[in-house]
């Protein structure tokens, strides 16, 4: 291993390590953190929240809308077939 790969994977480490203290720093709550991003600097970035076009919702709706029309309308099927008498 050259020098410079030592000390990018010492680097790589250390950010791991600062990463870890922040959150113990914190009391160890990792749930105060989850949405956010810690560099090793300790600087704090949040995370960009997805966005969806209209017209993405509305398709998602109308698939939604038709697999629920299609489990009721099994459920009915199965709720009008008739029982087989036992054989006896």
């Amino acid at each position: 291993m050259s020098i410079e790969s030592i000390v990018s994977a010492l680097d790589a480490e250390i950010a791991k390590l600062q990463k870890a203290r922040t959150i113990l720093a914190r009391g160890g709550k990792i749930d105060a953190i989850v949405n956010q991003d810690v560099t090793f600097v300790g600087t704090v970035k949040k995370r960009k929240k997805a966005m969806m076009s209209q017209e993405a919702r509305a398709r998602i709706a109308e698939a939604q809308k038709k697999r629920w029309a299609k489990s009721k309308k099994a459920a009915k099927k199965a709720a009008v077939a008739p029982v087989a008498a036992p054989v006896a």
